[in-house]
C-alpha cells in the first residue's frame, strides 16, 4: 500500500453541530483530552478564573461564550488522524457552518436530553441528508433531569428524518443516573460525577440476566435496563455499516460532555465506523482521494487569527493526492501559481507548519488577499468545487465611517471580514453607499466589535428597511441597461462587481419578476 493511501485510511474528518448550548464545545475538548492534544478540560476553574473553551479563540466568543469562528482541530488516536470542524451553533452564523459542513466527511450531532432536538439542529441535519453525510448522534448531559431515551429517539425519527439505532443506553438519568451500558461493545460503564474516567470503571457483560447486574446498580435499574434492551433488539434495526456510510442510519450515544462519561465509548465506535476521505464533486468531474494530483478548495477565511500579526488565513480541505509545502499550485480562479512557504495545521489556536497533508486534512494558507470562499488548488488542472454557496442575506444596514481620519483601515477591514463570508458587502449604485447584509442580526456586533478591536476603525450602523438581495443574470446587455433605467435606485453591486437587486419588500420584488421576466433573479451567489 503507498503511502497515499495510507494516510487516507487513517483520516477521520468529521463536524460537530448542535443548537447552542447542548455542548458542542465541551464535547470538541473532551474529544481532544482524550487524543492527548489538551491537558486541561476549559471547564477547570483555576484560581477562580475561568479558562476559556480551547477551541473559542476570538475575543467576541469569550465574552459572548458562543463558537462565532469555525474551529479546525486535529489529533491522533488508536493511529487514526482525526480532524474536528467545531462550528458555531448560533443561527447568526448558520451560513459558516453550512460552508465548514462542505469539508467534512461524517458528522456528530449533539442533543440536549432536556431540551431534544431544536430549531437550529433541525437545520443543519438538513443539509447533512442532503448531502447524504453519515451521521452519529450524541445524547448529551445526561447528569440532568431529561426526556425519556425513547421519547428522544422518537423525536429524532420523526424531526431529523433519521433512522436511528442506539448502541449504548442510559441506566437512569439525573439524580438517578448511574452509568451506560454500551450495547456495541456489551459492556457496562459506571458513571463518576467528574471523574476521570478510567479503564477500571468499565465491566464487559455479555450477559444481562447475569444477577452481578443487580449487585451493581440495584434490583429495580438492573430490571429496567434489561427491559429496554430488550425493547432496542425488537424495535431499532441492527447496526449496519453500509447503512451508516450511506447516511441512511445514524447510531445513537448517550452521556455527558461535562463529566467527561460516554464520551470515550462514542470516540472508540467513531474510529471504527466512520468514513475515510469520500470524493468531491466538481463541475468538471468527480474527485478521487487516491488520485496522485493534488486537488484542494477553500471553505472558510478567518482574518486576524492572531491580532499581533495583521493576518489572514485561508483553510484549504484538501480533496486529493499530498499537498505539499514550498509546491507550486495553480490558484484556478486568478489562473496563476501560487506556493507556500508556512502551511499550518491547527489545535485551537495553537498553529504548527507541515510539510505535507493529505486528503481529510485541513490547511492553513497564510493569504494577502488572494482567497475567497470556494476557490480551488490544484496541481495544474483546472477543477472547480460545487456547493459552496454565499446565502441570499435577510437583514440590512448602511454603514458608516464614525472617524474620517481612519477611512484607510475602515475600507481594509470591511473587506477583509467580508472575504471571510461573515456578511456581504453592497455598495449602492445611486449613492455609492456601503450597505451590510448579513444572515443574523448577531453579526452585526461581531463586525463592528472586530474592526475596532483588530482595524481601529469606528462605524455606525442606521438602519435600513429591506427585504432581500438577489444576484441578477441577463441574456444581453440592452435587458439589463432598460432594468436599469428604470430601477437604479434598487440596484448594487457586490464586492466582486456583480449586479444585485435590493428589493425593499416581497411585494416589490414580485412586481420587478412580473415586469421584467427576461431578467433572473438568485438567491444564492453560485448560480
Amino acid at each position: 500500500m503507498s503511502t497515499l493511501q495510507q494516510e487516507i485510511n487513517k483520516r477521520r474528518t468529521f463536524g460537530i453541530i448542535s443548537h447552542p448550548d447542548a455542548g458542542k464545545t465541551t464535547l470538541t475538548e473532551k474529544l481532544l483530552l482524550f487524543g492527548g492534544a489538551i491537558q486541561t478540560a476549559g471547564a477547570v476553574k483555576s484560581n477562580k478564573i475561568k479558562k476559556s473553551a480551547t477551541s473559542d479563540f476570538m475575543e467576541i466568543e469569550k465574552q459572548r461564550g458562543i463558537s462565532v469562528a469555525t474551529s479546525v482541530m486535529g489529533f491522533e488516536y488508536k493511529d487514526k488522524k482525526i480532524n474536528i470542524l467545531d462550528t458555531p451553533g448560533h443561527k447568526d452564523f448558520a451560513e459558516d457552518t453550512y460552508r465548514t459542513l462542505t469539508a467534512v466527511d461524517s458528522a456528530i450531532v449533539v442533543i440536549d436530553v432536556a431540551k431534544g432536538v431544536e430549531e437550529q439542529t433541525e437545520k443543519l441535519v438538513k443539509v447533512c441528508r442532503m448531502r447524504e453525510t453519515p451521521i452519529i448522534v450524541f445524547i448529551n448531559k445526561l447528569d440532568r433531569e431529561g426526556k425519556d431515551g425513547f421519547d428522544l429517539l422518537d423525536e429524532i425519527e420523526q424531526k431529523l428524518g433519521l433512522t436511528v439505532c442506539p448502541l449504548s443506553w442510559p441506566i437512569g438519568m439525573g439524580q438517578r443516573f448511574q452509568g451506560v451500558y454500551n450495547i456495541y461493545e456489551q459492556s457496562l460503564v459506571l458513571f463518576r460525577a467528574h471523574g476521570k474516567q478510567t479503564e477500571e470503571e468499565v465491566m464487559k457483560f455479555t450477559d444481562l440476566d447475569d444477577p452481578e447486574l443487580d449487585a451493581i446498580v440495584g434490583e429495580a435499574a438492573a430490571e429496567e435496563l434489561r427491559e429496554e434492551v430488550t425493547m432496542i433488539d425488537e424495535v431499532y434495526p441492527k447496526f449496519d455499516q453500509d447503512a451508516y456510510l450511506n447516511g441512511d442510519l445514524s447510531p445513537v450515544f448517550f452521556g455527558s460532555a461535562i463529566n467527561n462519561f460516554g464520551v470515550k465509548e462514542m470516540l472508540d465506535c467513531f474510529v471504527e465506523i466512520a468514513p475515510t476521505p469520500l470524493p468531491r464533486s466538481t463541475e468538471e468531474r468527480q474527485v478521487d482521494p487516491f488520485e496522485d494530483k493534488f486537488s484542494g478548495f477553500v471553505f472558510k477565511i478567518h482574518a486576524n487569527m492572531d491580532p499581533k500579526h495583521r493576518d489572514r488565513i485561508a483553510f484549504l480541505r484538501v480533496c486529493s493526492g499530498t499537498f505539499e509545502r514550498n509546491t507550486n499550485y495553480l490558484h484556478v480562479r486568478q489562473k496563476r501559481k501560487l506556493k507556500f512557504s508556512n502551511p499550518t495545521t491547527f489545535m485551537a489556536s495553537r498553529k504548527e507548519v507541515v510539510d505535507a497533508a493529505y486528503p481529510g486534512d485541513v490547511v492553513g494558507l497564510y493569504d494577502s488577499g488572494n482567497f475567497k470562499i470556494g476557490d480551488s488548488l490544484t496541481s495544474g488542472e483546472t477543477l472547480n468545487f460545487q456547493g459552496i454557496p454565499s446565502f441570499s442575506p435577510e437583514q440590512f444596514r448602511y454603514v458608516d465611517n464614525a472617524d474620517p481620519m481612519k477611512q484607510k483601515q475602515m475600507q481594509k477591514g470591511l473587506l477583509q471580514l467580508m472575504d471571510e463570508g461573515v456578511a456581504q458587502l453592497f455598495t449602492r449604485y445611486s449613492n455609492n453607499r456601503k450597505i451590510i447584509g448579513t444572515v443574523g442580526a448577531l453579526q452585526f456586533d461581531v463586525i463592528q466589535y472586530r474592526l475596532k478591536e483588530e482595524y481601529g476603525a469606528t462605524v455606525r450602523y442606521e438602519p435600513l428597511n429591506m427585504h432581500k438581495a438577489c444576484w441578477l443574470s441577463y441574456e444581453t446587455e440592452a435587458i439589463f441597461k432598460d432594468f436599469m433605467s428604470r430601477r437604479k435606485n434598487d440596484l448594487a453591486k457586490d464586492k466582486d462587481g456583480h449586479w444585485v437587486f435590493l428589493a425593499q419588500s416581497e411585494w416589490m420584488l414580485k412586481m420587478a419578476r412580473e415586469n421584467h421576466p427576461e431578467m433572473q433573479f438568485h438567491f444564492t451567489s453560485e448560480f
